[in-house]
């Protein structure tokens, strides 16, 4: 009998390039006040928004992403010929029929790739690295484009103050390309299936609902452990990590995870993400759009230790440690 072949692949995988997109139009408290009974002061002691990007009804899924990907292959030093695979994070196509991946490849001229959408909600994009990483190391690809984008208004009730003041439009990307020496850890990631319901959508004609207060209970309890997971799962020391960025969910989440990081053993200077404030809540989109602004402003720099997790609808959850390019 015959034996099937096994393919070979690299040694490691690495984050090589990022890119970000965000809507022109800035969206403020007091913008959403005129609407809705809330004010500047009750979002941002709540949420820690001051204001979020809307896209236009010409940015949609596919060229939010499609900007986001070409800014990401070209700090890779590739050009799309050199990109094999491409996987989407999404939770808001208006259809799920083309999937976004090929569509994402047909504007950047990327031809025959790996193509494919996963949908894990706003933990998207950290599920999607894990595959990217994956699919290196098992000899299916070289060099894959992963990009997280969402639009989440098109999905949301813009007079709703419960979902309004938080849901947002953007996307991230990375470049995930072979590496000699492992720069991406291992990925630990789970769902509860107890609380499918904490956020949903009912049907293709109704509007994203959230459970906020479960959702914010069950984030600053169960997250940070899990976390901490990724870091023994890397094998490296909590005190080498220089930076955290998790799901841009609230602000008060991110500090609440963040405090306790640090009490396990992270530098009191831990670097945090909190693209949150100007951004809002992107989705799949966050982690990667927070990332890419974060490296940008200089806030981490080549090398640097990053830890992510990100967490959402399902509820489903992902965390990794990997360096930043």
């Amino acid at each position: 009998m015959s034996t099937i072949a096994r393919r070979t692949g690299a040694a490691g995988s690495r984050i090589a390039g990022l890119g970000h997109y965000r809507p022109s139009r800035v969206v403020t408290n007091d913008e959403l006040a005129l609407t809705m009974d809330t004010n500047d002061a009750w979002i941002q002691s709540r949420v820690g928004i001051a204001e979020r990007h809307w896209a236009s009804e010409s940015e949609t899924v596919i060229t939010m992403g499609a900007e986001a990907a070409r800014m990401a292959i070209a700090d890779a030093g590739l050009t799309p010929a050199d990109i094999d695979t491409i996987i989407v994070a999404t939770c808001t196509l208006p259809s799920q029929i083309p999937h976004a991946s090929t569509q994402i490849a047909a504007i950047l001229g990327i031809h025959a790739p790996g193509s494919f959408d996963i949908n894990a909600a706003c933990a998207g994009f950290c599920y999607g690295l894990a595959v990217a990483s994956h699919t290196i190391r098992a000899g299916a690809g070289k060099n894959v484009l992963l990009v997280g984008v969402d639009k989440l208004t098109d999905w949301t009730d813009l007079t709703d103050r419960s979902t309004a003041i938080i849901f947002a439009d953007g996307a991230g990307a990375a470049v995930v390309t072979e590496a000699d020496v492992e720069g991406i850890g291992p990925v630990v990631w789970g769902s509860d299936e107890e609380k499918t319901e904490a956020i949903h959508v009912t049907d293709r004609n109704s509007y994203i609902y959230q459970d906020g207060q479960a959702v914010f209970r069950w984030a600053t309890t169960q997250i940070a452990p899990v976390a901490l997971e990724a870091v023994a799962a890397a094998e490296v020391d909590l005190s080498e990590i220089k930076a955290l960025v998790t799901h841009q969910a609230n602000l008060r989440i991110i500090e609440a995870i963040a405090k306790k990081i640090i009490a396990a053993g992270a530098p009191e200077d831990l670097v945090i993400g909190k693209d949150i404030i100007t951004t809002g809540n992107t989705s799949s989109g966050s982690v990667p759009l927070a990332l890419s602004r974060l490296r940008e402003s200089g806030g981490i720099t080549t090398g640097d230790l990053v830890l992510s997790i990100a967490f959402g609808a399902g509820l489903t959850y992902a965390a990794q440690v990997y360096r930043c390019p």
